[in-house]
């Protein structure tokens, strides 16, 4: 893996010869969220698109002509903030109508706006965390449980994964073991005490992915987790909420 800054704004790291991960690694640890690119046959994939401080969509090389379809797994922040930036946008049925707004109490912006140390190192000039805001960016396609998403030569089926949020989506490709997990799972501090948290959800949404043959898992924060890493963490949250 090759891990280096881009811009002045964004790190990359090859991942392997068709997937590349972005970061922010000037925002604050809490809202630092991973942006996945994976290259397919006919159609490119980006999962989730970070919290749209400066432009994202110079910093992904799909070529020119070829589509690109980008996935938010839930409206919050850190996820949403570039998805206006791109044609082809795709997010959860469930809060479809919230994407229309990006309403600062439904992503959470407001929390931004006097979180100390926000930044590390200042995006522009003057930039101030209190004026962030996140435009609009209305869904061109909507994903359900069950539905499919084809790049031409892999397809993902649509997971809906409630906990962190009520309107969490993840991907999985059934043939490879692939698994794009948003925030419904990752190696770090799972964050279950948000407004529109629920355990209870998310204790299901555990039990289920104990079960989901993942090969390798990249999640919305923190290092990518092979699958016996994913059921070490999925039986930790179980164990440490149980009678909660």
């Amino acid at each position: 893996m090759n891990d280096r800054l881009v811009g002045d704004w964004f790190s990359k790291t090859g991942i392997d010869a068709r997937t590349t991960m972005l970061t922010e690694p000037f925002v604050h640890d809490f809202v630092r969220a991973n942006i996945w690119h994976l290259k397919g046959r006919d159609v490119d994939l980006l999962v989730d698109t970070g919290m749209g401080i400066c432009p994202l969509a110079p910093q992904i090389d799909t070529p020119a002509g070829k589509p690109l379809l980008v996935v938010a797994t839930h409206v919050h922040l850190d996820h949403v903030g570039s998805l206006h930036e791109f044609p082809l946008r795709a997010g959860p049925a469930m809060s479809a109508g919230k994407f229309d707004s990006m309403d600062e109490a439904v992503t959470y912006a407001y929390m931004f706006h006097n979180l100390d140390g926000a930044v590390s190192k200042l995006p522009a000039p003057g930039w101030k965390a209190a004026d962030y805001r996140i435009p609009p960016a209305p869904l061109t396609r909507t994903l359900a449980e069950g539905d499919v998403v084809d790049l031409g030569d892999r397809q993902f089926k649509v997971l809906h994964l409630p906990g962190h949020s009520p309107d969490s989506i993840a991907l999985f490709d059934e043939a490879d073991g692939l698994f794009f997990a948003g925030d419904a799972i990752y190696d770090g501090m799972l964050v279950d005490d948000l407004p529109d948290s629920d355990r209870a959800a998310y204790r299901r949404t555990m039990q289920r992915l104990l079960d989901l043959p993942t090969r390798i898992g990249h999640g919305g924060h923190g290092p990518s987790f092979d699958g016996k890493r994913m059921r070490e963490i999925a039986s930790a949250y179980l164990r440490r909420t149980n009678g909660r």
